[in-house]
């Protein structure tokens, strides 16, 4: 069963969006130059909008189908989201802001322990009761993977998550992302037109360009094991 299905189409002002592909476990990378859709997509995967026209299915649930007429709230998706600015709640503490995502627990203590949980996994623990406008936009971001994880979702979604940092943290905060959603087992899809940042993260690299996409190829890791699927062609079969 793949974990993402995706057959839309969307039309805003002037610009059309149509793209179709599937993907599996790991970091699927939506790369490309900015105005190409990528972040539109995203949206339309979580459900803030709706298709023109097509489908979507996470792990083999339809969750958008235009024709049909379903559309299931973005909660029901069981989606985590990590935004370029975090959007955490300014005047909650760091463990709160994690908690409040928390589905599989019940209560306010078995809630914070699994968001201390988490927290420990990006190195976050340390500032848990600090506010979000007193840490630095690494830290933030930190805490919103923390957050986008815990309330076990059925897909993670990262749009441009390191852009708005420096290089020196964005590289570490690569390194992180990898290893927490690939060590979680959530599969998820991540936006950015950062080439490095796309073969450092992707385990498929999804290339889009007016709204439409025009490659789809899996990237080879040093410590891939067996033989390496062929590139695919992500076009639409007209």
């Amino acid at each position: 069963m793949t974990a993402l299905d995706v057959d839309v189409t969307r039309t805003i002002g002037e610009f059309d969006l149509d793209v179709a592909f599937s993907v599996e476990s790991g970091i699927s990378v939506l790369f490309g130059p900015s105005g190409a859709g990528k972040s539109l997509t995203l949206a339309l995967i979580a459900g803030l909008l709706r298709p023109d026209t097509g489908k979507i299915a996470i792990n083999g649930r339809i969750v958008s189908d235009r024709a049909s007429n379903v559309h299931v709230s973005t909660q029901e998706r069981r989606i985590g989201m990590v935004f370029q600015d975090g959007l955490l709640l300014p005047h909650r503490s760091v463990l709160d802001n994690v908690a409040l995502a928390v589905r599989q627990a019940s209560g306010r203590q078995a809630r914070r322990a699994v968001a201390h949980s988490w927290l420990e996994r990006v190195g976050a623990e340390d500032f848990a009761d600090r506010r979000p406008g007193s840490l630095s936009g690494g830290q933030r971001q930190r805490v919103a993977l923390a957050r986008g994880l815990a309330g076990d979702p059925a897909l993670v979604l990262l749009d441009e998550p390191l852009s708005a940092l420096d290089s020196a943290v964005r590289r570490e905060l690569r390194n992180l992302i990898r290893e927490v959603i690939i060590s979680s087992g959530v599969p998820a899809v991540l936006v950015t037109h950062d080439a490095e940042e796309a073969e450092q993260l992707g385990d498929v690299v999804i290339a889009y360009s007016d709204g439409r996409v025009t490659a789809m190829r899996d990237v080879e890791r040093p410590d891939d094991v067996g033989p390496q699927p062929e590139s695919r062609d992500g076009n639409r079969s007209q």
